[in-house]
């Protein structure tokens, strides 16, 4: 293999190194932003199905009473 063919096999490695990079600079990024909204939903939907057992056993009256035109 020539010099010449070689530096451009090089170059073409190095090239394809430095985007590889940058992909994987930004699927980090993007992961990161995703794993922080999935962390605040979960901790969102946790405070909801709390608000939602406290309000349930504050209710007046039984859940399960069939209704009085029955």
């Amino acid at each position: 293999m020539s010099e010449k063919a070689l530096s451009a096999r090089i170059d073409a490695l190095e090239t394809r190194l430095t985007f590889q990079d940058a992909t994987i600079e930004i699927l980090n990024g993007t992961i990161t932003e995703q794993w922080l909204k999935i962390d605040a939903l979960t901790r969102q939907v946790a405070h909801l199905s709390e608000r939602m057992q406290e309000a349930e056993t504050q209710a007046p009256g039984a859940t399960d009473e069939t209704p009085p035109h029955y």
